[in-house]
């Protein structure tokens, strides 16, 4: 997430959450390799390149490579927006089904008024299940994550059903499975209508395609003999530049050789880095800011005041 007030100098000369920490060492490799090249060239009679290698495989080979970077870059940026459009579909639908328990439920027309007991029991259990929705987000953040500090949940869920998560490989499923058994129970008192009640079944249903959404992008990478075969033909293009070229660029053979070489390097570690979107790269989705989003909106609709603030970005990242 770049804001649109960072200048341009400053994104050419940015370092923090760019490929460059992940392709530095790479790109100095061939860069000293083809200063050793070059110096050879020129000062080793014997150790002349010239007359073995030729440029034109190097611009032949350069164009398919290009081309295959650019299918599986974009097959990552996919998966990258995918996720993203299925975290939009979260935020919506907890705002949906927070809507729905805080309006639909309550006394049934027809059946006798509630008393002013089950008035406050049922304004409680309200809340409750609202801050369910926003334990679900949190736990399905950490799930996506792979974490296992549920800590963040402490304030959303009974100590004690926090404490039986740690046993459940699926959690956002577990608090999912436990928020439907608390709507049920109050279509048994009679505080729910049956017909809004299935309305609140299945807003709890799309949470669910949405949360599986999500699992699938995580549990389907792309096919790994895909992703290295990628990294070994760009590894051999780069290291194999300098001898192809020495012979047409001289002396500026390392610096064409950094340009050319950043650009594909570059554009490998970006397809790696987007390919699996959920993870705390700078690059990944945003969901600690997104399920933060949620809380504090979700909360507001509760009347709550010691809200947590909205994640802003740091350094132009936001995580």
């Amino acid at each position: 997430m770049v804001p649109r007030s960072v200048s341009f100098l400053r994104l050419v000369f940015k370092y923090k959450g760019t490929e460059l920490p992940r392709t530095k060492a790479r790109i100095a490799g061939v860069f000293l390799l083809s200063c050793l090249v070059t110096w050879a060239e020129m000062n080793l009679e014997d150790a002349r390149f010239h007359s073995d290698l030729h440029p034109l495989p190097f611009q032949l080979s350069g164009v398919a490579l290009s081309i295959f970077l650019g299918f599986r870059n974009n097959a990552a940026y996919d998966r990258w927006w995918e996720g993203r459009k299925l975290w939009g579909g979260i935020v919506n639908q907890t705002r949906s089904i927070t809507r729905q328990i805080l309006t639909l439920m309550g006394g049934v027309p027809g059946a006798p008024a509630l008393s002013p007991d089950e008035v406050r029991e049922l304004d409680a259990l309200q809340k409750v299940l609202v801050r369910r929705v926003i334990a679900l987000t949190h736990a399905l953040r950490l799930h996506l994550r792979d974490d296992d500090d549920l800590s963040e949940l402490m304030p959303f869920l009974p100590a004690e059903e926090v404490e039986s998560l740690k046993a459940q490989s699926n959690r956002p499923f577990a608090i999912t499975a436990g928020t439907a058994t608390l709507l049920r129970q109050c279509w048994e008192r009679g505080w729910v209508h049956p017909y809004h009640l299935s309305q609140l079944d299945q807003s709890l249903n799309i949470l669910t395609d949405l949360q599986g959404g999500c699992e699938r992008i995580k549990a389907t990478p792309i096919p790994f003999s895909y992703t290295t075969l990628i990294h070994r033909i760009v590894a051999v293009y780069c290291y194999g530049l300098p001898f192809g070229l020495v012979s047409e660029t001289g002396i500026f053979t390392p610096l064409v050789v950094l340009v050319v070489s950043y650009a594909f390097f570059a554009l490998d570690i970006v397809g790696d880095e987007i390919e699996q979107p959920f993870g705390t790269d700078p690059n990944d989705l945003p969901l600690s800011a997104i399920s933060r989003m949620i809380e504090v909106n979700l909360r507001q609709r509760l009347g709550d005041k010691d809200l947590p603030p909205l994640l802003r970005p740091v350094d132009e990242i936001l995580m």
